[in-house]
């Protein structure tokens, strides 16, 4: 604990930024405008983002979330979630005559535009991330004969390639900054020609949510993640937590899910959101961590986001035609943290 603080006193870090990114916001704003502007049902495929609350809420005002696009009946309004799809998948709703709204992040859309252009260069493509995850799904289906799929830094032993001079690595854009640094590491060390993405794929509020945490947890003795337990980047925040210095680290999808019992001893609480939690949980579980003394509430900022996506071209057509303009800023200028 720093110098100073008094055993009496307790206090919260609250990390800054948390919560929303600019492609979550950009896809739940989507679903809000398709059903205020085309009325429910508007279906999903998948959980638009990975947040409880989020879906409920929608589900709520009519949204309806299916699996896949067999689920949908012909002619309706289907929207894609931020994780994006394959084209197997955007053929399947173009047979079904679906009206379409792509709301995949465009942090995503930039990865599956690196994995179409390495494989028509004929490049083994190592996708770093979360086998299953509906991210890493889409991706790999943008070339799957030459994407396999890398979990992590031990399984950099398994992999093989055709040609080791004809490599690249890409990746999920929810992961830890560390591990997958140590997972390409690994890469090179077994591939020396191994080629980086243009750009970092790691996306800038992953990272900057991490920086965040790292810079808050040494001083913690418990800090708590919102964010639900399918949100990659919400787990990674407790992992990121407890490997700089936090004492215990929980995630938790709202407030009634604290257990009074980690607050005992403690004088100094951490609390960040991943990226796909609206503000109004992190809110909820700082009022219950007054109700328990916690009433010191110190911001610990470590990078200022400003990034703001435009909507999707699909929904600004229909809202023009219904006489509605998208007033969503298009510049996109963000500060963003060095990997290391």
């Amino acid at each position: 604990m720093t110098s100073g603080t008094s055993t009496l006193t307790k206090r919260v870090l609250l990390a800054a930024p948390r919560g929303y990114c600019a492609g979550v916001d950009r896809a739940v704003v989507a679903v809000e405008k398709a059903l205020e502007t085309y009325g429910a049902p508007v279906y999903v495929r998948k959980e638009i983002v990975h947040n409880k609350y989020v879906v409920e809420t929608l589900s709520e005002r009519g949204a309806i979330f299916v699996n896949e696009t067999d689920e949908v009946p012909e002619g309706a309004r289907l929207v894609f979630s931020a994780h994006g799809v394959s084209p197997a998948v955007r053929e399947s709703a173009v047979a079904r005559s679906l009206d379409t709204i792509d709301a995949t992040c465009p942090l995503v859309t930039k990865v599956h535009k690196e994995a179409v252009r390495f494989a028509k260069d004929d490049y083994d493509i190592l996708l770093i991330g979360h086998t299953g995850h509906e991210e890493v799904e889409g991706t790999a289906g943008e070339a799957p004969d030459h994407v396999q799929v890398v979990n992590s830094p031990d399984e950099v032993d398994q992999v093989v390639v055709r040609d080791p001079a004809k490599v690249v690595w890409i990746s999920q854009t929810t992961l830890s900054v560390d591990e997958t640094m140590e997972t390409v590491r690994r890469l090179r060390e077994k591939f020396p020609s191994l080629q980086d993405p243009p750009s970092d794929d790691i996306c800038y509020a992953t990272q900057n949510r991490q920086v965040a945490v790292k810079k808050l947890a040494p001083e913690c003795d418990v800090v708590i993640v919102v964010g639900s337990a399918n949100s990659s980047n919400s787990v990674r925040l407790v992992e990121v937590a407890l490997q700089a210095g936090a004492r215990t680290a929980y995630r938790v999808d709202r407030s009634s899910e604290i257990d009074e019992a980690w607050l005992e001893g403690a004088t100094t609480v951490g609390v960040t959101s991943g990226a796909s939690v609206p503000e109004i949980l992190v809110r909820d579980v700082l009022t219950l961590l007054e109700g328990r003394g916690f009433d010191d509430v110190q911001e610990v900022r470590t990078a200022t986001e400003d990034l703001m996506f435009s909507l999707p071209r699909e929904l600004r057509a229909g809202l023009k035609a219904a006489g509605e303009g998208d007033d969503r800023p298009r510049k996109e200028t963000r500060k963003q943290l060095p990997l290391a």
